[in-house]
């Protein structure tokens, strides 16, 4: 009869009185290595400190010990895993299924998707699936699978190019990070330039406003009014 010996798995620390070791590698609490110690030894430093003494590397020979505060380690280290778990993004396949035949609108509506699902972060399996004779006229899935890729430009790129898997017509896309940077950095230095002011300062100005408010006003040169001339009177005759 035999047995199976099974090795221990468990994460747990070691801690105070449940370590093994005869002797310990001590590191105090900040971080300072005071030497190899006896296990009772160590146990007395790490109370006489008000403190725990946990075992942080078990398979290290001897095994490393470190003086500190167990609860307050335990709750930093579930902080940092949550905050792990958080930042981790969970990247699937997502798959969105066309017909040879499909409407625009629901051409529309799904591509629409196939971006969100990118833009998450996502790959996105795209299938075209043929009934019937269709299967016999593969170019009008490629062209609707080519319309796809042209529209995802920039924020995709193609992982898995088209092609025949049975009844089906295959393409892969994932996300492509370096066109969507690119991209994002083109639409900052537009929204730039839109917005920077003329070489002396001042904003530009509307040119046919400034012309009208600022331009003074031709005024007709004055013509002189004829002078008014009094009729000729005849000067009397002299008598003689």
């Amino acid at each position: 009869m035999w047995c199976r010996i099974v090795a221990e798995t468990t994460t747990e620390h070691r801690i105070n009185d449940r370590i093994r070791a005869r002797e310990v590698r001590l590191v105090d609490p900040d971080g300072v290595q005071l030497g190899i110690k006896a296990l009772p030894e160590a146990l007395a430093i790490a109370k006489e400190l008000d403190l725990d003494l946990v075992e942080v590397a078990p398979m290290a020979n001897p095994p490393v010990c470190r003086i500190m505060d167990f609860g307050k380690f335990k709750f930093d280290e579930a902080q940092r895993a949550k905050e792990s778990r958080r930042k981790t993004v969970h990247v699937g396949i997502k798959e969105m299924k066309y017909r040879p035949k499909i409407g625009p609108g629901d051409f529309d509506t799904k591509t629409r998707q196939v971006g969100k699902f990118l833009n998450e972060g996502h790959k996105v399996k795209i299938t075209i699936m043929f009934r019937g004779r269709e299967v016999y006229h593969p170019e009008h899935g490629k062209r609707i699978l080519d319309r796809i890729a042209e529209q995802m430009e920039g924020i995709a790129k193609i992982e898995a190019e088209p092609k025949l898997d049975n009844r089906n017509m295959i393409m892969v896309l994932a996300p492509d990070k370096r066109a969507r940077q690119a991209a994002a950095s083109r639409t900052a230095n537009q929204h730039r330039g839109d917005r920077a002011p003329s070489t002396n300062g001042t904003p530009p100005a509307d040119v046919n406003t400034t012309t009208a408010e600022t331009a003074p006003a031709e005024t007709a040169p004055a013509v002189a009014a004829p002078a008014e001339t009094a009729p000729a009177v005849a000067a009397p005759a002299e008598e003689g």
